[in-house]
């Protein structure tokens, strides 16, 4: 890659849609709040943490995301997880960030849910007061838990409706298929929330279609398996719904074994609405400037394929008219002064 295309990926204004902010938790902050909450981790060392990220599946990440989360009890502790990545974010030239956090993960461990959002939320807030960075969150429900329990969470997050825009669904896709969150993302979808779903991660591209149809989600998270379907694929660049998508945390999951099979190109030349983030960048080897510059140095991706992902990342976003206009013009002023 030369070097003004790099300098292009890392300097271009962007938007960020897809973190989950637990994934964030890198293991020298595990180990500080380890240590400030008196939590025994079972590895020990950073090293010997760091070393146990040889991921074979979705399942196998998430038995060490789980154990990492353990160290979050205080509020303190989920705005001091969040300004680190927040301030990350920054340096990467984000100007926009939707987390996502999972509350029964904490809750399901007697952290009470006015605990988690209340850190992660005064975080987003300091970051638009320091750096102008807006953003927002979106509470996502854990899939391999049953309906019934997303509901109770639902019912617990109600008092703090201000705080998030919008729900998700992530966790173990496979045997656990969108339409098992049908009711719950009507409820939902009555309340005016966005909505969202992993769909097409290691999941087939049916769980696209049935995202779409039975939840009605306006955007989908990874949705790389959307090529196994090519009616499925007009539908997408029809209505121009985005996806999500993580290359490092995809290879990082072996859902392509290396970035050169990457299919971020094949999506966008398909005239896709891809988006490029980091999902859980703590775990998988990169922030959102990693992520790009690891699929531009593997995949035949030009200035413009940039171009694209940049004004993609804010037209997918959940932003009043205005401020989505205003990002949209900082994107074109940028790219109009780029060589």
């Amino acid at each position: 890659m030369d070097a003004t295309l790099r300098n292009t990926l890392e300097q271009m204004p962007k938007a960020e849609l897809h973190i989950h902010i637990e994934g964030s938790l890198e293991p020298e902050l595990i180990f500080a709040l380890a240590r400030r909450n008196g939590v025994v981790l079972p590895y020990a060392s950073v090293e010997a943490l760091r070393s146990a990220y040889a991921f074979t599946n979705l399942q196998s990440f998430l038995d060490i995301y789980y154990a990492g989360a353990s160290v979050l009890l205080t509020e303190p502790d989920f705005y001091d997880m969040t300004m680190a990545y927040l301030a990350r974010a920054h340096d990467d030239h984000v100007r926009h960030v939707e987390i996502f956090f999972d509350p029964q993960t904490h809750t399901a461990r007697g952290v009470a849910f006015a605990t988690v959002i209340g850190g992660i939320y005064r975080a987003l807030q300091d970051a638009r007061a320091q750096w102008g960075m807006s953003g927002a969150l979106i509470m996502c429900f854990l899939r391999h838990l049953p309906e019934a329990e997303a509901f109770a969470t639902l019912e617990d997050a109600l008092p703090y409706r201000d705080k998030f825009i919008g729900v998700g669904l992530d966790s173990s896709e496979r045997g656990h298929p969108p339409e098992k969150f049908t009711r719950v993302f009507a409820r939902c979808r009555a309340l005016g929330l966005h909505l969202v779903a992993h769909a097409g991660e290691e999941g087939p591209a049916q769980y696209i279609t049935t995202a779409l149809d039975d939840l009605h989600v306006e955007r989908i998270d990874h949705g790389v398996a959307c090529l196994q379907d090519p009616a499925l694929v007009e539908r997408l660049v029809r209505q121009q719904t985005a996806l999500t998508v993580c290359p490092l945390s995809n290879i990082k999951l072996c859902v392509f074994e290396r970035m050169e099979n990457h299919n971020l190109l094949a999506l966008l030349d398909a005239g896709i609405a891809a988006t490029v983030n980091s999902d859980d960048p703590a775990y998988f080897g990169g922030y959102l400037n990693a992520n790009l510059l690891a699929a531009f140095e593997a995949l035949p991706l030009t200035r413009e394929h940039a171009h694209r992902l940049a004004r993609n990342s804010f037209a997918a976003a959940f932003l009043p008219p205005a401020e989505k206009a205003a990002y949209l013009r900082e994107v074109e002023a940028f790219f109009s002064q780029q060589p």
